[in-house]
């Protein structure tokens, strides 16, 4: 040391006790373990003697002026914990085998005048909890090592000269808390793909001026997109992909003229009116321009003509699911270098303009679950390097271009839940190129399955169900190697199953279901090892079941509807009876005669009934919302995450969703694996197909459709109860905002309004319906604490309700069904008094308390 201002050091001398020098500290065997030099204005060097302290844990030299370099003997230190030499004047590099103090916890070197770069060799300190090494002239790249400090919970590189990216190894520091990296010629910052959260400081851009690529995609990040970003002139990509970003996008988009990246989807950005979308002639400015991603989020407007003169080297242009209407603007056919254009879920209006047809480049071109009309243009035939074609959920009618033929790189077409006509053009066959997917369900085409099916040898999907084709299904089908799902149901198709079907050895799926095809089902069928659905009821089909593969697994196969379908033990038994005496062949043929004639009046019943079912999943919400799709409700519950979660049940989850139009819904997702399950949708639909009561859950539309696995989706989505069941007000899991349960008048009320939808249902509804599970759980409660009747899952419709007989009692434990026994209403009412006394009353309404409610008396009893 050169000077000691404040004498401090006068007591360092042989003729005294070092354990009792001024800032020294020893442990119990008297070594020197701590020394304390802190804010002495010391003057000088740090002596390369401290080394030689080997039981040294604590060094604090902080707050003078030292100089000099830190001396590399502090690196044999190994018991050191804490080294902080913060606000001196020291110089040189930072020494590389300080990495040998494994035990050190804290590093503070902050405030001096150390050059070089950050050895990597720091990595190494695992124990390290705080790292800060700010306000020097440090330079080179940040070494990505610095990832390997699973323990550091503050980092602080700022105001260095350190250029080059932050490593992606940072998104590994769990335990981080603190990161100061301001000030520096820092051109990369990549967090992208971690679990990072909280709000991205909104000066980010006034700290990192020289940035050119911001990554935080995919990953937890709230708040809103900072503004001071849009002043970076630098930048050339934004990435705040797949986070939970709210709030409008900032000004300022016409500054970043170098931009060529700028993703903002699967956020909750907001913006309102026609003029919402405007932000994108702003980004015309942006010569540079190649990827624009707003998808997934709550943009409202019009797509402004401005659209058309984005860069010319845009390439992807991404605003599916938003809240987009409006009609496309032609000018979309003048960026000539797009190649992916997705503007599925959104609201447009309008026909697809012919000009879309200029975009030679184009691969993917989404139009889906839009309100788009009119045909579709003979243009995009010109689409030569097109893979993949979404138009479906639409209103588009006429039939379909032969054009599409020239498309000879398509691998997937969906034009599904459209109004499309006519026959299907045989062109639309030839394209041997299709190998995901061809799908033209539910429209109105007609016409026979072409031959040139044939050439569809790698088509992986096909369904045409839900339209009018007719005449026999060709063998030619046979040809299609690849098939996996095959989906020809509700169409007029005669005839015989083709046998070729059978050589379909890599068919999962096929469903012939509705037609009128005849004759036998092809022993193939049973061959087919991977088979695992089969649906070929209501046809015409004949003849002994097979009883080899998919065909010994029940539940797999659905063939009700064929009348003259038969096991093999039953159709031998009919054989047997043929060898009868005369007499008995009359006395048994006028029995059969009988039990033909029962069997044809039950069949008919059944019939009906089984088309009340299917027709149930429309009449259910007619005049309200059509059905749904699973994109949507994929969409709406935020891809069923879990924080949206109501509640699980036997038979599937309830998750709270909001639909394109702001409603508040409750989505019941059916585990159809379960047993039960699909009976359990189809009792729901039926109960409420023609219910409609104030204490009845609001069954607003059902989702009948394939996961992105092809596998069977179903849905119920009902209007949301946002004050839960009754079951968690009478267990104090709900309370009001003054912390108070149900009140008796709240409990009286709710009883009532139960009683009053049981009424409705067994003696006002079109046809009675009995609950069979009622029980507080299925009793919700909306805003004003209407208590509605929820879960028809086990309900039973009465076709007769006088000539009904209840043989055994369905649903919970300690309810039964009206007309079995009286009902006894029983109210829980809870109490909390001084003592903490909990009192339970069961009160049984007495109905002559309710001279006015005669008609509730009738539900009762």
């Amino acid at each position: 040391m050169k000077s000691d201002p404040s004498g401090t050091l006068a007591s360092w001398n042989e003729s005294s006790d070092l354990c009792r020098w001024s800032g020294v500290v020893c442990n119990s065997r008297s070594r020197v373990s701590a020394l304390d030099l802190r804010g002495l204005r010391l003057t000088g060097s740090v002596s390369p003697y401290v080394g030689n302290l080997s039981y040294l844990r604590f060094l604090y030299l902080q707050d003078n002026q030292l100089s000099g370099d830190l001396p590399h003997q502090l690196g044999g230190l190994l018991h050191l914990e804490v080294l902080n030499a913060s606000s001196n004047l020291i110089g040189g590099a930072i020494p590389a085998n300080f990495s040998r103090c494994f035990n050190l916890t804290t590093l503070d070197l902050s405030q001096n005048a150390l050059s070089g770069s950050i050895p990597s060799d720091l990595g190494l300190l695992s124990k390290l909890q705080v790292l800060k090494l700010g306000k020097n002239n440090l330079t080179g790249t940040i070494p990505s090592a610095i990832g390997n400090l699973s323990s550091l919970t503050t980092l602080n590189l700022a105001t260095n000269a350190l250029g080059g990216p932050i490593p992606g190894d940072f998104g590994r520091l769990h335990a981080l808390k603190v990161l100061q990296i301001a000030i520096n010629h820092l051109a990369v910052l990549d967090f992208a793909s971690n679990d990072l959260f909280g709000e991205i400081p909104g000066d980010v851009g006034y700290r990192l001026p020289n940035l050119v690529d911001f990554h935080f995609c995919f990953n937890q990040f709230t708040g809103l997109i900072p503004p001071s970003l849009h002043n970076v002139t630098s930048i050339q990509s934004l990435r705040f992909s797949h986070n939970f970003l709210h709030g409008p996008i900032p000004p300022g988009l016409g500054n970043l003229r170098n931009l060529v990246m700028y993703n903002i989807g699967f956020n909750q950005i907001v913006s309102s009116g026609a003029d919402g979308l405007q932000f994108i002639t702003s980004l015309t400015n942006s010569t540079r321009l190649e990827h624009l991603a707003i998808d997934e989020n709550l943009l409202e407007g019009v797509i402004p003509e401005s659209v058309g003169n984005l860069s010319s080297r845009l390439y992807k242009l991404y605003l599916g699911a938003n809240r987009i209407y409006g009609c496309i603007p032609a000018s979309i056919g003048q960026l000539s270098s797009l190649a992916l254009l997705n503007m599925s879920h959104n609201s447009i209006s309008g026909g697809i303009p012919p000009e879309v047809g200029q975009l030679r480049q184009l691969r993917m071109l989404g139009l889906a679950d839009n309100r788009l009309s009119g045909e579709i243009p003979a243009a995009i035939g010109n689409l030569t390097m097109l893979t993949e074609l979404q138009l479906r959920g639409n209103q588009l009618e006429g039939s379909i271009p032969s054009t599409l033929g020239q498309l000879q790189q398509l691998l997937s077409i969906d034009a599904s839940s459209n109004k499309l006509e006519g026959s299907i053009p045989r062109e639309l066959f030839t394209l041997s190129s299709l190998t995901s997917l061809l799908n033209l369900s539910k429209n109105s085409l007609s016409g026979p399955l072409p031959e040139d099916i044939s050439d569809l040898a790698n088509v992986v999907a096909i369904d045409l169900s839900g339209n009018m084709l007719s005449g026999n299904i060709t063998p030619a089908l046979g040809n299609c190697r690849s098939l996996q799902i095959l989906s020809m149901s509700n169409n007029s198709f005669s005839g015989p199953i083709p046998d070729a079907i059978g050589d379909l050895k890599g068919l999962r799926s096929i469903d012939l279901s509705l037609n009128q095809l005849s004759g036998p089902i092809p022993e193939s069928l049973g061959e087919l090892e991977g088979l695992e659905y089969l649906n070929l009821s209501y046809n015409h089909l004949e003849g002994v079941v097979p009883s080899d593969g998919v065909f010994r697994n029940l539940s797999s196969v659905h063939l009700e509807g064929n009348s003259k379908l038969c096991r093999s033990s039953a159709c031998m038994n009919t054989r047997n009876r043929a060898k009868l005496p005369l007499f008995s062949i009359v006395i048994v043929a006028a029995f059969i005669v009988f039990l033909v004639a029962s069997t044809i009046c039950v069949f008919f019943v059944k019939t009906r009934t089984r088309a009340a079912k299917i027709s149930t999943m429309t009449d259910s919400t007619r005049g309200q919302h059509p059905l749904i799709s699973y994109e949507e409700l994929h969409r709406a519950t935020e891809s069923f995450h879990p924080r949206n979660l109501v509640g699980t049940g036997s038979f599937g989850s309830v998750y709270k969703g909001v639909l394109r139009d702001g409603l508040q819904v409750a989505v019941k997702v059916l585990n159809l694996a379960a047993g039960g399950a699909l009976k359990s949708f189809v009792a729901e639909c039926d109960a409420l197909r023609n219910a409609r009561h104030r204490n009845l859950v609001k069954l607003v539309t059902v989702c009948l459709s394939l996961d992105p696995r092809n596998e069977e989706f179903r849905a119920l989505v009902y209007e949301f109860m946002g004050n839960g069941s009754l079951e968690e007000w009478i267990r104090g899991k709900r309370r009001h905002e003054d912390g108070s349960g149900l009140s008796l008048v709240e409990r009286l009320e709710a009883a009532i309004d139960v009683a009053s939808a049981l009424d409705y249902l067994h003696n006002d509804c079109e046809v009675p319906v009995v609950h069979c599970d009622l029980k507080p759980s299925n009793v919700v409660l909306d805003a004003a604490m209407t208590a509605k009747v929820g879960d028809f899952g086990l309900a039973k419709v009465l076709v007769d309700v006088e000539s009904t007989t209840t043989h055994g009692l369905k649903g919970s434990i300690g309810y039964i069904p009206p007309g079995a026994l009286s009902l006894s209403l029983s109210l829980s009412l809870s109490l909390s008094l001084s003592l903490s006394l909990s009192l339970s009353l069961s009160l049984s309404l007495s109905l002559s308390l309710y001279c006015k409610m005669h008609r509730l008396r009738d539900s009762f009893t």
